[in-house]
């Protein structure tokens, strides 16, 4: 009985702490054209709080970011991109998941 109880505390723990990741694709202005700008890009968007992956495509110019969405919004990564002289606009939002 005590273990079932124990499992069902850690279970109910674990989903109250279940951090909001959402993903955003952003363009870029000036577009993203070579490898020094995805660097630039990777290497100063990374250090916004809350962002957890970036990925770049420099086929269709865009940025995919993850990011915990209980620690910034898509604005302040947005400012983000304006801290290293670029535009950002959104292209797409996907939908929220639990992690």
């Amino acid at each position: 009985m005590r273990t079932k109880l124990l499992f069902l505390v850690l279970a109910m723990a674990a989903v109250c702490q279940a951090k909001d990741i959402k993903t955003v694709v952003l363009k870029t202005q000036p577009e993203m054209h070579c490898a020094n700008c995805e660097k630039k890009i990777k290497e100063n968007i990374r250090f916004e709080k809350g962002v957890k992956a970036i990925k770049t495509d420099l086929k269709t110019k865009t940025v995919t970011i993850e990011y915990d969405a209980d620690k910034t919004t898509v604005g302040n990564i947005i400012n983000g991109f304006k801290k290293i002289k670029y535009d950002a606009t959104v292209v797409k939002s996907a939908p929220t998941t639990k992690k």
